[in-house]
């Protein structure tokens, strides 16, 4: 065979996996950058799980903690309203009360 043989794609890469395949320390280099590639996967999966996971807490708390406020702010809305409305019920209560009183002593009288 040429060189120029060599230079065609199918047959350097033939050639490529032929040294791999028959060559132990090419074989040990293979597997250790494949244990070691592996490796790297797993751990980015890890550590993009974990960030998913904390952002997932995060939008939790953060949902929890906007849906207490929107009930508190409806609580004080109402508190409010209550106590607007107690003045103008203590008005009825008195001329109610007058208008009793006025009644009690016609009869009296």
């Amino acid at each position: 065979m040429e060189f120029e043989d060599f230079v065609e794609p199918e047959i350097a890469v033939t050639a490529a996996v032929a040294a791999a395949v028959f060559s132990p320390r090419a074989r040990k280099v293979i597997r250790k950058g494949l244990v070691y590639g592996m490796a790297g996967a797993l751990a980015a999966g890890d550590v993009v799980t974990s960030f998913a996971r904390s952002i997932g807490r995060g939008v939790q708390q953060a949902s929890g903690a906007a849906a207490q406020a929107m009930q508190e702010a409806g609580q004080q809305a109402k508190e409010e309203e209550e106590k607007e409305r107690e003045p103008a019920k203590e008005a009825e209560a008195t001329t109610s009360r007058r208008k009793g009183a006025t009644k009690a002593e016609r009869k009296s009288a």
